[in-house]
C-alpha cells in the first residue's frame, strides 16, 4: 500500500524531525525597533497577573524580515515591559506574522499572541520605514532617517511572557488553568544604526496599540541580529484570573467563548 501521508509517523521519523529542528544555523534577521514611555495606567491595565508592571512604563516595537531559508519572513512583534518573579522582560500584545509555519509554531508551543498580518521594513538611501498592518489597517508604523552607526551591544539574553491556553470546549472559560511561560531569547547583534523618526499609532479595533500612545521616545534602531529561543513554564495560573484578558488573542473577543450552540447535541 502507498505511504498514507495523514497516518502515524515513525519514532525514527520522529526523532529525525526533532534533531533537524534543533540544528538550524543562525538566522539572521533586519529589523527596526523602537521604544518609548507611556501612560503607566494604561500599562498596568494591560498586564494579566502575576505579571506587574516595571519601574518605567515602556512600550516597544520591533518589525524585521527575517532570512529563513528558503523564504522570507516578516515578523512584527508590539509589547510593555513587564516584571514577574524578580525578572523583568516584555509582555507581547500582539505579534503579526507573514507566514502560517512561524504562526502556528509560536502559539501552540510557547503561547504567544501571533496573528497573521503584513510586516514590512523598506529603506532607500538613509531612509528607513517600517509598518505592521492587518486588516487593512497599518496600526503601528515607525519612519525616519540613518543617523549614524552604534557600537552592538554584547550579547545577551532577554525575556518574553507568555500566557499558554486553551478556550473550553462548552465556551465556558478555559479548559484548565493556562501556563505562564518565560521564554528566553540569547540575542547577538552584529550591526546596528541610530534612527531619527518618529512611531505612528493608528486606530484598529482589532489591535488597539494606539491606547499606549508615545509621550516620550527612547530610542528607534535600525539592526542585524539573531537568536534562539527556549521556554520554561514557571507556574500555573488561575484560569478565572486571566480570563478577563484573553480577548487580548483574538480579533472577535467573543471567540473564546464560542461554544456549541444552544440545544445541540
Amino acid at each position: 500500500m502507498a505511504r498514507v501521508r495523514y497516518g502515524a509517523r515513525t519514532e525514527a521519523e520522529i526523532a529525525a524531525a526533532r534533531t533537524a529542528g534543533a540544528r538550524l544555523p543562525d538566522i539572521w534577521s533586519t529589523g527596526v525597533v523602537a521604544v518609548w514611555e507611556t501612560d503607566p495606567d494604561v500599562v498596568a491595565a494591560v498586564l494579566p497577573p502575576p505579571l506587574k508592571p516595571t519601574a518605567r512604563p515602556l512600550a516597544r516595537v520591533n518589525i524585521s524580515k527575517v532570512d529563513l531559508p528558503g523564504y522570507p519572513l516578516g515578523a512584527g512583534s508590539f509589547a510593555v515591559a513587564a516584571a514577574h518573579d524578580g525578572v523583568d522582560g516584555w509582555y507581547p500584545l500582539v505579534m503579526p506574522m507573514t507566514h502560517e509555519r512561524a504562526l502556528i509554531g509560536g502559539r501552540e508551543v510557547f503561547g504567544e499572541p501571533k496573528k497573521l498580518g503584513e510586516v514590512v521594513v523598506e529603506r532607500e538611501g538613509r531612509d528607513v520605514r517600517a509598518r505592521l498592518a492587518r486588516h487593512g489597517i497599518a496600526f503601528v508604523e515607525v519612519r525616519g532617517t540613518v543617523a549614524g552607526e552604534l557600537p552592538p551591544p554584547e550579547p545577551a539574553q532577554k525575556t518574553d511572557f507568555y500566557f499558554k491556553f486553551l478556550p473550553a470546549v462548552d465556551g465556558s472559560g478555559l479548559d484548565g488553568d493556562p501556563v505562564l511561560v518565560h521564554c528566553l531569547r540569547n540575542e547577538k547583534v552584529r550591526r546596528l544604526e541610530r534612527i531619527t523618526g518618529e512611531v505612528v499609532l493608528r486606530e484598529s479595533r482589532y489591535d488597539p496599540v494606539a491606547d499606549l500612545p508615545v509621550r516620550r521616545l527612547v530610542e528607534i534602531t535600525l539592526g542585524e541580529k539573531t537568536s534562539d529561543q527556549r521556554g520554561k513554564v514557571v507556574e500555573r495560573v488561575d484560569a478565572r484570573a486571566l480570563l478577563p484578558y484573553v480577548h487580548q488573542r483574538y480579533d472577535d473577543p467573543a471567540q473564546v467563548l464560542d461554544g456549541p450552540p444552544e440545544g445541540s447535541a
